[in-house]
C-alpha cells in the first residue's frame, strides 16, 4: 500500500476545505439578496480573500509536490488534476461574490415577485449541486450525470427569467441587473459539473 505524503494529505483537507468555502459563499450570498440583507452580503464580498488566499497556498503545495523527484508517477497524475480543478473553485468563488455585490445594492428588493421565484430556484439548485460536487470530492463518487441533468433545469430556468425581463415587468437597469445575477448562476451550475467530471478523471487515474 502506497503511504500519502503528509503534504499530500494536507492538500487533500485544504481542497475540501476549498469546496465548502465556495458552497458557503454561495448560500450566504443568496440568502443575503433574497432577504435584501446588505450586512450579510458585505460578509460575503469580504469573505472572498480567504478563498482566494487558500487557492494560492493549496497551488503553491501542490508545485512543490511536483517540483520534488520523489513524487510517484500516479501522484503527479493527480497533482496536475489538482491544478485543472484550483481555478474552477477560484472563479466560481468570485461568481458567489458577484451575487453578494447585487445583494449589496440591494437588488433583490427591486425584482419583479416572479423574477425572485425564478433566482430562488435558480440558486437552490445550484447550491445542491455544488454540495453534490464537493461530496464527490470527497468519496471520489461519480456524480457528473446527475449534475448534468440539474443543470438543465438552471438552463431552463434562465430561459424564463430572461423571457421575464423581456416582459418589461423591471426598470431597463434593474432588469440588466438581473440578467447579469441569472448568468451567475447558469456559470456556478456549469462550474459544479466540469468539476464532477475532473473528479471522475482523478478517481480514474487512481485506478489506472
Amino acid at each position: 500500500m502506497t503511504r500519502v505524503p503528509a503534504e499530500g494529505q494536507q492538500i487533500d483537507t485544504r481542497m475540501t476545505q476549498l469546496f465548502a468555502l465556495v458552497s458557503e459563499a454561495l448560500a450566504g450570498a443568496t440568502e443575503a439578496l433574497l432577504s435584501n440583507d446588505v450586512t450579510a452580503g458585505l460578509a460575503v464580498v469580504e469573505g472572498d480573500q480567504s478563498v482566494d488566499d487558500l487557492t494560492a497556498e493549496v497551488e503553491l503545495a501542490v508545485w512543490r509536490q511536483i517540483d520534488d523527484d520523489s513524487t510517484p508517477v500516479a501522484t503527479l497524475r493527480h497533482l496536475v488534476g489538482l491544478l485543472l480543478i484550483l481555478p474552477e473553485l477560484e472563479r466560481s468563488g468570485d461568481l458567489a461574490e458577484h451575487i453578494a455585490q447585487r445583494a449589496v445594492t440591494n437588488l433583490g428588493a427591486e425584482m419583479s415577485p416572479l423574477s425572485r421565484g425564478i433566482v430562488q430556484r435558480m440558486a437552490e439548485v445550484a447550491l445542491e449541486m455544488w454540495r453534490d460536487a464537493a461530496d464527490a470530492y470527497v468519496d471520489r463518487s461519480a456524480q457528473a450525470g446527475a449534475l448534468a441533468e440539474a443543470d438543465e433545469e438552471i438552463d431552463i430556468l434562465h430561459e424564463r427569467l430572461t423571457k421575464e425581463i423581456a416582459a418589461e415587468s423591471m426598470p431597463m437597469a434593474i432588469g440588466a441587473q438581473v440578467t447579469l445575477l441569472a448568468r451567475f448562476y447558469e456559470r456556478l451550475g456549469d462550474h459544479a459539473v466540469n468539476l464532477a467530471r475532473r473528479v471522475e478523471m482523478l478517481q480514474q487515474h487512481t485506478e489506472d
